[in-house]
């Protein structure tokens, strides 16, 4: 039987990276972006979906009788209706693995340049501060080590234990919270969310968005964390509530941000993380911490292989079990 392949926004796999297309029999169809009204018609032909951000819900699932698996480019399924695909016995693969080198990374540039005030150091030095100071150094703005510090990460898998193996090479205290982890890590000590928040002077998310998770980081927690720690959101925007974020940084109750993922996306320019993001204090990054050519080959090799995995008749990467 030939497959009939749709990828609904191919568009998210960046320059230099090749998606290999499977080695089973198919007819191949891509669109660079699909709008929400012409999702259903362009997946009408196909019995394999592929989709990054564009969702499909439980309506459109109905009028796709055809639909026989959903392969996700990414690690989160927030955009697909799970309980619906389990309903009509439609599998959903998603992707494990790809970004335990490239997420960490950019968490950790986040990390490093708002511990050290990079980015209010360097504009303060081309705005001619350092040369108006007058002296061999300028400084006017905290700079904090790593190295005797606490890092709490929210999420024990295989992301989270990666930024925690990096924090424990820079001399950092690593402490978790993961209501699912059995134990901690070999490097670091499982602990409570409240526990996390009052000993952390960097908050790193690396969990799913789900029920639970949304909202997670609000204004009670944001209160409770030191006036000198910062928090950091790879994961996904919903977790952190963006107008009590936008509230503490101003206020000075936390001492700044790096966010490179947001509520909506990409977030309008009057919205509270766009206003915020002016400030010498915050980083915003366009939703790129997945996005080095390493991690979407990696990425991209593994969407294939789900594929193909599904086609043989041993499907892998289910986020449910048939």
């Amino acid at each position: 039987m030939t497959e009939q392949i749709v990828f609904l926004d191919s568009s998210t796999i960046g320059p230099g990276v090749i998606l290999r297309r499977p080695d089973f029999e198919h007819k191949w169809e891509e669109y660079e972006r699909t709008p929400p009204d012409l999702i259903v018609d362009r997946l009408k032909p196909a019995t394999i979906a592929i989709t990054n951000k564009v969702p499909i819900r439980a309506d459109t699932l109905s009028e796709l009788p055809d639909l026989k698996m959903i392969a996700i480019a990414a690690t989160g399924y927030d955009v697909i209706d799970v309980d619906a695909c389990k309903t009509r016995g439609i599998p959903v693969a998603n992707i494990r693995g790809y970004a335990v080198n490239t997420v960490p990374e950019h968490a950790f540039s986040l990390i490093l340049a708002l511990r050290r005030n990079l980015v209010e150091y360097r504009d303060q030095t081309l705005d001619g501060e350092w040369i108006r100071a007058d002296q061999f150094c300028f400084f006017n703005r905290p700079i904090r080590d790593l190295a005797g510090s606490t890092l709490g990460i929210i999420g024990a898998g295989a992301i989270g234990q990666s930024v925690g193996r990096i924090g424990h090479a820079f001399g950092m205290e690593v402490i978790y919270h993961d209501d699912y982890a059995a134990s901690a890590p070999d490097h670091g000590s499982l602990v409570s969310l409240a526990e996390l928040r009052d000993r952390a002077d960097v908050v790193s998310c690396h969990c799913p968005l789900t029920d639970e998770t949304r909202g997670m980081i609000d204004s009670a927690f944001l209160k409770g964390m030191k006036p000198t720690a910062i928090v950091i959101n790879t994961a996904r925007g919903g977790i952190v509530d963006e107008e009590a974020l936008s509230d503490a940084v101003r206020s000075g109750q936390i001492a700044g941000a790096g966010i490179d993922v947001t509520a909506t996306e990409p977030p309008p320019l009057d919205s509270p993380i766009m206003e915020l993001a002016k400030l010498p204090n915050v980083i915003v990054t366009p939703h790129v911490a997945w996005a080095s050519v390493g991690g979407m080959q990696t990425l991209c090799d593994q969407l294939t292989e789900n594929m193909e995995a599904f086609v043989a008749g041993s499907p892998r990467n289910l986020v449910f079990e048939p």
